[in-house]
């Protein structure tokens, strides 16, 4: 790939853009040497404006999502790619959510641009599990890990069972939750139908993968070892 068409499918800019901070010596190899458009140099080696180039294609970032933004590209108010670098919303491929959390719900939001790991990952197949943490508008009535561990629950308007999930108390109105499937706000839909509401809820681990260091807002690229911790 053409060095023009390789950083413009990053997002950095148009192509002719590139074309233009090729030619003013913002692109260079680590030892600060000029590149030029028919650059055979390899990715890595390469920077622009003295920063190297973002991953290629399969890049994932983890996010620590804030209340009050939604996954979305189009929606109006905050998204969730606002907190995220411009040029990360036109890069090619796209960069997509792996799944989604609601407006109301925060914690770990994966993104990636590589389709296969996207579907990866939110197969049933995988049994990727999904770790929340609850808090609740009344005391637990104790039948609660019986029942979403049974395997046996139906939610309203839905015609097949949920898959058995793990309930873990951490006090009277605190709880962790972890699923093996992403129905449409499955937590808060499974303790209504239980009888309680749920009154905040963040996502803290996906597979094995957690939010060490990333504070609320904050993302971060994954390397081969953090990717891997999701299918662990």
């Amino acid at each position: 790939m053409r060095l023009v068409k390789l950083i413009a499918n990053l997002g950095y800019g148009s192509r002719k853009e590139i074309q233009t901070a090729i030619k003013h010596g913002w692109v260079t190899d680590r030892d600060g040497n000029t590149l030029k458009a028919d650059a055979k140099t390899a990715h890595e080696d390469i920077l622009f404006d003295d920063e190297p180039l973002d991953p290629a294609v399969g890049m994932v970032v983890l996010m620590n999502k804030p209340l009050g933004y939604t996954c979305s590209t189009k929606d109006q108010g905050k998204l969730v790619y606002d907190l995220l670098p411009d040029r990360f919303r036109v890069r090619k491929p796209a960069l997509s959510t792996i799944g989604r959390l609601d407006k109301e719900t925060s914690g770990a939001l994966l993104f990636t641009d590589d389709g296969d790991l996207l579907h990866r990952v939110i197969s049933p197949k995988a049994d990727v599990p999904k770790i929340y943490e609850a808090e609740l508008d009344r005391p637990l009535n104790g039948s609660e890990a019986t029942l979403f561990a049974s395997g046996e629950m139906m939610l309203e308007n839905e015609h097949k069972p949920l898959k058995p999930a793990e309930l873990e108390v951490l006090d009277d109105t605190h709880v962790r939750l972890t699923l093996h499937e992403g129905r449409y706000h499955q937590v808060r839909r499974m303790f209504a139908a239980a009888g309680n509401h749920v009154t905040a809820l963040t996502r803290t681990h996906i597979g094995r993968l957690g939010l060490d260091g990333v504070s609320e807002g904050e993302w971060m690229l994954l390397d081969e070892d953090q990717l891997a911790k999701i299918f662990a």
